[in-house]
């Protein structure tokens, strides 16, 4: 019986424990485009020169990984960003070798699945989706409204 009451109650931290997930893998995702875009917290490593491709994917890792981080327009910009990963293992792993421990690609793959994961299930209850959608549901105008109205109907 206890074991029962015990995986409720772990199971109940699910939705959290996804928010969570999206926060830490976002803040993560964030270093590599600040270390393209503004050589923080160590720039560049020797001999890979900065392309315009690098720079497009470094724009979508720093503000992608914001929105991300803060759970705002989530299933879009994980959508994308998912995308994103996979072009960077197609384009700049794979051609190294075909097993991902060889060719550096590990991060790519799995960030392009997390997003993808993401794209689908949504940003979870800690998020800027989250308080936007409980607002769209009860906006307190539309609420305060109402109850004028009523209120106006039984006078009548």
């Amino acid at each position: 019986m206890r074991e029962n009451n015990l995986v409720a109650q772990w199971s109940a931290w699910g939705p959290r424990l996804q928010s969570v997930l999206r926060i830490v893998a976002a803040l993560l995702f964030i270093f590599p485009g600040t270390m393209k875009l503004f050589a923080f917290p160590i720039g560049m490593p020797p001999g890979v020169e900065l392309t315009p491709l690098l720079v497009v994917a470094g724009m979508l890792e720093v503000f992608g990984g914001g929105l991300l981080l803060l759970g705002l327009f989530t299933r879009p910009v994980a959508f994308l960003l998912s995308g994103e990963m996979a072009v960077a293992y197609f384009m700049g792993h794979f051609p190294q070798g075909f097993w991902p421990i060889v060719n550096g690609g590990t991060d790519a793959i799995l960030y392009c699945f997390l997003w993808l994961y993401f794209a689908a299930a949504g940003a979870g209850p800690w998020s800027l989706d989250a308080k936007r959608e409980k607002q769209q549901k009860h906006p307190t105008g539309v609420i305060h409204l109402r109850f004028r109205i009523e209120k106006q109907r039984r006078i009548i």
